[in-house]
């Protein structure tokens, strides 16, 4: 998705379709998809690399190397890396299978390129 990477680690076929787990690298300064919410899935991210910023309801906030943010089902959110450094996040999206969206979101990403965050 160009200047973002999505890796699966255990999809819903895995889990029997309770969670899927991935991690999303993002190159400095690059925005991530733009506001969005989930009916009935929640997330969590956890930071492992670097600092990325979190959109959660109506307020951004950075969250360093070793965070947690949580995301309830229905709530507004977005992530993106306002740093000059790589940065990345361990997401668990449940109940469901998250990986199915991903030949949507790949689409949209080919369509609108990551844009500069800052």
């Amino acid at each position: 998705m160009g200047r973002i990477t999505a890796n699966f680690k255990a999809d819903g076929d895995e889990t029997a379709n309770q969670y899927s787990i991935s991690e999303w690298w993002m190159e400095p300064n690059t925005k991530g998809i733009g506001a969005h919410s989930h009916e009935s899935e929640n997330e969590i991210f956890y930071v492992l690399e670097g600092t990325m910023s979190f959109l959660v309801g109506d307020e951004w906030r950075d969250a360093e190397e070793g965070s947690f943010i949580f995301v309830p089902a229905g709530v507004q959110h977005d992530f993106e890396n306002r740093s000059k450094n790589r940065s990345g996040v361990l997401n668990v999206f449940a109940p469901g299978r998250f990986e199915s969206n991903m030949p949507e979101i790949v689409d949209w990403f080919r369509s609108n390129p990551p844009r500069d965050a800052i």
